[in-house]
């Protein structure tokens, strides 16, 4: 536990299962070997690993040397304007390299993930910004601030599971970082992380409970076909501004976790597809009326 509001997953590392046959040990060994040299590169290009066109790159190299493939959405933010607040399952390490080899976004991850082996030191460099969960005080600094790099333009990448499960349909989506958006006018793109091995769904890629980094890897250097599949749902909008960032969040867990459709009125407000090309309508901001909950 790191803090009073933490979240526990009901998933621990034996969740974590090829759905293939494992690669020969000669094609490990060359995957670990790319990995290692695509790593080293990316941490050599220092503060430059930040701009948006060598991040993409640093990603999607990454996940070519592990042989993973990404398939789905090109693009996550929602048009011009304000940026999008992207909101995403959360299941493996590599979910950050599968977003930044789509878009290069502003990370918002927890303090833990900076202190990861090569995923931690990437992060860093790519201007992640990490939150403290073991002081909940500092929440509203954090939404204020995730409302300003939303205000500003930039587009902002949360997990509101707040805890990795082996699957894109466990867990339910925090309601905090959505009152960013609601303060920033910023439309809500749910996006599903989804991986699977030769179409097979596969939880291989699972990071979840005691799980270490080396045993991770260890897992995904030897998995068959592995694939993750990007899918960006309908950005949403709190159009007339009487919805909470509570209806807001249920609305995109519905999308995210299981890709359910969303196309009802929810309490007062009524969520409607964010136009492309069309920024969002702010809104007058809500005081928080929750708990505070993990972003």
């Amino acid at each position: 536990m790191n803090g009073p509001f933490d979240v526990r997953s009901d998933c621990t590392p034996d969740c974590a299962a090829h759905a293939l046959p494992r690669v020969p040990a000669t094609r490990i060994a060359r995957r670990g070997a790319a990995f290692a040299r695509s790593v080293r590169r990316a941490l050599t290009d220092g503060e430059r690993m930040a701009e948006p066109g060598r991040l993409r790159t640093h990603a999607r190299a990454l996940l070519d040397a592990l042989g993973i493939h990404v398939e789905g959405a090109s693009s996550l933010a929602a048009g011009d304007g304000p940026g999008t607040l992207v909101v995403v399952n959360h299941i493996s390490w590599l979910d950050i390299l599968a977003l930044l080899a789509v878009e290069p976004v502003t990370l918002l991850a927890k303090r833990e993930v900076g202190g990861w082996p090569v995923v931690g030191g990437l992060a860093r460099r790519a201007g992640t910004h990490f939150i403290d969960r073991t002081h909940p005080r500092r929440l509203p600094h954090t939404v204020r601030e995730v409302s300003e790099l939303l205000g500003a333009g930039r587009s902002v990448a949360v997990f509101p599971q707040a805890t990795t499960w082996c699957t894109a349909e466990a867990g339910t989506f925090r309601r905090a970082t959505f009152q960013a958006a609601i303060d920033a006018g910023a439309p809500v793109r749910p996006v599903t992380l989804g991986y699977t091995q030769q179409g097979l769904p596969s939880t291989v890629a699972a990071f979840c409970g005691e799980d270490t980094f080396a045993g991770s890897l260890r897992r995904v250097l030897a998995a068959r076909a592995l694939t993750v599949r990007v899918t960006a749902h309908p950005a949403l909008t709190a159009w007339d501004g009487g919805l909470d960032r509570r209806e807001l969040a249920a609305l995109a867990g519905r999308a995210a976790l299981g890709g359910r459709p969303v196309t009802a009125a929810t309490g007062s407000g009524t969520v409607r597809p964010a136009a492309a090309g069309r920024s969002a309508v702010p809104v007058p901001h809500v005081p928080p009326r929750d708990t505070p909950a993990h972003v």
